[in-house]
């Protein structure tokens, strides 16, 4: 808004140096109201012109331009007044040149028309940037649609105020009840308390032979082992009457 404001201001001044620089002298003492604008696309002449036929037509269409820009704020009106001052005064200084054949500054030269006209046009161009511009509005349904899209920035005077939103509660974690398997062990599958059968070793299995290199013979308490394939020591009775 002071931005707006600010802007506004010194394009207005610009504005009016612009209007009143045709009738201060532009040079030699010659006004720029008696400058012809059909003069500056075909050379300059010392023939007079009308107020409206003169270099006053562009400076005042510049001068509504500026207005109608302060109006609406609208930065590119106000950048078009400042083209439009500066451009018929390069113009005006090109053709000049031409018919004189140089540009001196002084009594005989470029008079207090020709600054008035360069510094308005240099005062609507540095007005048009300090300006802001127009705020876009948001309509209702846009905002409520797009709410989320405009969080971010600067408040506005024509957006509607809306509270912030409540933060969300994600409540209490679900509670996980444990149901026990209603199916029981696999068949033949051992249970929990289920014993483990003892290994009977039978005609179909046969018994494990021992590990290479352990004897599997029995030990006799008191002397050695006889040998495995001899028969039994039996003498028999003794007396006469053995065989």
């Amino acid at each position: 808004m002071v931005r707006n404001v600010l802007g506004s201001l010194i394009a207005l001044v610009g504005a009016t140096a612009a209007v009143w620089s045709p009738f201060r002298p532009w040079y030699d003492g010659r006004h720029g109201s008696d400058v012809r604008i059909e003069d500056l696309f075909n050379g300059l002449t010392d023939n007079g012109a009308t107020l409206f036929g003169s270099l006053v037509l562009p400076m005042v269409f510049a001068g509504l331009l500026t207005l109608a820009g302060v109006v609406l704020r609208s930065r590119l009106l106000v950048t078009l007044a400042g083209l439009v001052v500066l451009g018929f005064t390069v113009l005006w200084m090109v053709r000049q040149g031409q018919h004189s054949g140089e540009l001196t500054a002084g009594t005989h030269g470029l008079g207090v028309g020709v600054a008035n006209a360069l510094g308005g046009g240099a005062l609507l161009i540095l007005g048009a940037l300090v300006m802001r511009g127009r705020t876009r509005r948001v309509p209702a349904h846009e905002d409520d649609e797009y709410g989320d899209a405009y969080d971010d920035r600067q408040p506005s005077p024509y957006t509607p105020h809306r509270p912030p939103p409540a933060p969300w509660d994600p409540g209490p974690p679900p509670t996980q009840e444990w149901h026990p398997e209603p199916y029981g062990p696999a068949p033949g599958a051992p249970g929990p308390h289920t014993p483990t059968p003892p290994v009977e070793w039978g005609r179909d299995q046969p018994r494990p032979g021992p590990e290479p290199g352990q004897d599997d013979r029995p030990t006799w308490p008191g002397g050695p082992q006889p040998p495995p394939n001899d028969p039994p020591n039996d003498h028999g009775p003794t007396g006469p009457g053995r065989p």
